[in-house]
């Protein structure tokens, strides 16, 4: 059996957007843990910066945060070329950054729509867009976080439903864009993660959910996969959630 795997991570680059807490927050921490270099974004200077102070403080690779948001095309440029003049290469776009907001459609309002479409949709396309030219210098990955909602769709969740099953058809349609040049494409898809989304606050009642180490270490074992191996989309679910109890 074959035993020449590449799981060194060592010395290389990710760029995690919405990456302060939650999912992004629990990705950046498996990946320095591992040896990576990681630029997170947020927002929040303040939270970004507390964030990357973490995480420098693990003693593995090395974090930098920059306050952004991804619906500023401009802004997403701008953290790539920061990205690269600290750390010389990107090997990996963890594109993570997404927001929810949900009501039946007559409640549903214009501003809504567009905060949810243009943070979980065209937010992504962005990221992407400003990082094409430097994976495939790199022959990187990009990994998006889409949800089980990119498939499911449910009741007042017509903005999140539209964002995420979006960000599924975007992503599988740019893995066959890349992969000519040696660049790698996923999409990862959680049911219910333990996270501070849509202001909850993550408490003991949610141990039974997805923890974000479990989504940081999917991730991990993504980006050390035998190169000839794609899972593009990867559904991720809770074990025993309390409808199946």
């Amino acid at each position: 059996m074959a035993t020449d795997l590449p799981t060194n991570l060592q010395g290389k680059t990710a760029l995690i957007t919405g990456g302060s807490k939650g999912i992004g927050y629990g990705i950046a921490e498996i990946l320095v843990n591992a040896g990576m270099n990681v630029t997170i974004t947020a927002r929040s200077e303040q939270d970004v910066q507390t964030a990357a102070n973490k995480l420098n403080e693990l003693g593995g690779g090395k974090a930098l945060g920059v306050s952004c948001d991804v619906r500023d095309y401009k802004a997403q440029e701008a953290v790539v070329t920061q990205t690269l003049d600290t750390f010389d290469s990107l090997d990996a776009l963890i594109a993570n950054a997404g927001v929810g907001a949900f009501a039946a459609i007559e409640d549903l309002s214009v501003e809504d729509w567009h905060k949810v479409i243009d943070t979980n949709l065209t937010g992504v396309f962005y990221s992407v867009k400003a990082c094409v030219d430097a994976l495939k210098a790199s022959q990187g990955y990009v990994i998006t976080i889409s949800s089980l909602a990119g498939r499911n769709f449910f009741a007042g969740g017509a903005a999140y439903n539209a964002s995420k099953f979006g960000l599924t058809g975007f992503t599988e349609a740019v893995m066959l864009d890349l992969r000519k040049y040696g660049v790698k494409v996923s999409t990862i898809m959680p049911g219910s993660v333990a996270t501070y989304f849509n202001d909850h606050q993550p408490s003991d009642a949610d141990a039974w959910k997805i923890q974000i180490e479990d989504i940081g270490k999917l991730t991990y074992d993504l980006l050390t996969m035998h190169p000839r191996t794609l899972p593009s989309r990867v559904e991720i679910r809770p074990t025993q959630p309390p409808s199946a109890r």
